[in-house]
C-alpha cells in the first residue's frame, strides 16, 4: 500500500489538518492557543489520575487516547505495529519526566509554541528557539556516538499493554468514575483543566490525528534535527505548514493577538520560557522524538516510547507536587532549579551513553 502521507506534500497536508483540528477544538471549547498541546494534556490527565492535586488542571483529555488508539489503528492497517522495547526504559523515563518539567516551565510542548505563535504570543518565539537550541545540543551528543541502544523485537502482547491502557481510562472518565472527591477520577470544575471541547470530537479528532501523524511521521523535533543533522527539511516543512494554516485560520476568526502581555496560559518570564524548552528539547532529542511522535510510537507498539511518555505523565505530577511548574503569574517557585537539574541529567546521559566510549 502506497503512503501518500510520507510524500513531500503529504506532509504538508499533515501539517494543515493537525493545524485546522486544533483550531476547531479551540472553538469547540478547548483553552485559547491550546487546541493541541500534548504536554499540557498529559499533565491534565495527570491531575484526573491523583497525580497531582491542583483542582484546575484536572482532566482525561481524549485527544491524547485518541492519537495512541488512531496510531495504533493506522499501524495495524499499513502492517506497521511491531512490539519492541527494551532500549534503557530507565533512562527514557527520566528522559520523559524533564522534558515534562521543561516544557510546564515553558507551558506548552512544541505543537502549542507554535499554535501559541499562530496566535500571536510573542513568548512563543523565545521557547521556540530555547527548543532549536536544546535539540542542537542534542544534535551534537548524537554526532558524537550517543545512541540509547537498539530496541529488541517483543510477543504482540507487550505492544497492546499501553494502548489497551490508555483505552481503559478513557472508558473510565466516559462513566465518570469518582467515588468522592478525595478518589479518582478528578475533573475541574474551573480553569484550563474545565475547558474542553466535546468528549466525542475530541476523541474523534484525535484518533484522526493520530492515524496521520502515524503514516506521515510528523515530529517537530524530528523536522529540527534533520534540518541541523542532514539538511534534509521535508519534516520541517509540514510543521510551517501547521503554523501558517493556523496563523491564517486565528487572523481569520479574530483570535489573533500580536504581544508578549495578556497571551492566555501564558507568562512573560523570557528567560526561564528560553531556558525551558532548552531542556525539553533536549530531552525530547536524546529520547529520539517529540511528545506526539512518542504517543504515535507508542501506539504503533514502541514500548520505550510508551515507558517515555509514562514518564512525562508522572513529570507532570512531580512538576505541579513541586511547585516547578510555570502559570500565567509566572514561573513556580522550584522551576529554575528543576530546569537545572534537568539540563545537568541530559548533559551526563549525552556524554556517557555514548557507543564510542564503550569500544
Amino acid at each position: 500500500m502506497k503512503n501518500i502521507f510520507a510524500s513531500k506534500w503529504g506532509i504538508v497536508i499533515s501539517g494543515i489538518f493537525i493545524a485546522i483540528v486544533a483550531i476547531a477544538l479551540q472553538i469547540n471549547g478547548n483553552p485559547p492557543n491550546m487546541g493541541i498541546c500534548v504536554a499540557c494534556f498529559e499533565r491534565d490527565i495527570a491531575g484526573a489520575l491523583g497525580l497531582h492535586r491542583v483542582s484546575t488542571v484536572q482532566y482525561v483529555r481524549p485527544e491524547i487516547i485518541g492519537f495512541i488508539l488512531g496510531a495504533f489503528l493506522a499501524a495495524l492497517v499499513a502492517r506497521e505495529f511491531k512490539p519492541r522495547g527494551g532500549s534503557s526504559p530507565v533512562v527514557r523515563f527520566f528522559l520523559g519526566v524533564f522534558s515534562m518539567i521543561g516544557a510546564l516551565v515553558f507551558l506548552g510542548c512544541p505543537w502549542r509554541a507554535f499554535l501559541r505563535l499562530a496566535g500571536g504570543d510573542f513568548n512563543a518565539i523565545l521557547g521556540l528557539c530555547g527548543l532549536a537550541v536544546g535539540i542542537f545540543v542534542g544534535v551534537i551528543c548524537l554526532k558524537n556516538g550517543y545512541s540509547l541502544g537498539r530496541s529488541n523485537t517483543m510477543k504482540g502482547i507487550s505492544g497492546l499493554v499501553f494502548p489497551f491502557t490508555m483505552g481503559g481510562i478513557f472508558v473510565l472518565s466516559i462513566l465518570k468514575l469518582s467515588a468522592s472527591s478525595e478518589h479518582a477520577l478528578f475533573f475541574s470544575a474551573t480553569g484550563p483543566g474545565s475547558m474542553h471541547a466535546n468528549l466525542w470530537l475530541s476523541f474523534g479528532a484525535g484518533i484522526a490525528v493520530g492515524a496521520i501523524a502515524q503514516r506521515s511521521r510528523f515530529c517537530t523535533m524530528g523536522a529540527f534535527r534533520d534540518a541541523m543533522l542532514v539538511k534534509d527539511f521535508h519534516l520541517m516543512s509540514g510543521v510551517l505548514a501547521l503554523l501558517m494554516t493556523a496563523t491564517i485560520l486565528n487572523i481569520a476568526l479574530g483570535k489573533f493577538n500580536l504581544g508578549f502581555e495578556n497571551q492566555p496560559i501564558a507568562h512573560s518570564n523570557h528567560f526561564w520560557n528560553f531556558a525551558g524548552m532548552v531542556l525539553a528539547g533536549f530531552a525530547f532529542t536524546l529520547a529520539g522524538g517529540c511528545p506526539g511522535r512518542q504517543l504515535f510510537l507508542a501506539g504503533e507498539g514502541d514500548g520505550d516510547a510508551a515507558v517515555f511518555v509514562i514518564g512525562m505523565i508522572v513529570g507532570a505530577g512531580l512538576a505541579h507536587n513541586f511547585a516547578t511548574a510555570s502559570s500565567s503569574a509566572g514561573v513556580g517557585a522550584f522551576g529554575p532549579l528543576a530546569v537545572v537539574v534537568g539540563l545537568i541529567f541530559c548533559g551526563v546521559v549525552g556524554i556517557f551513553m555514548r557507543e564510542k566510549m564503550s569500544k
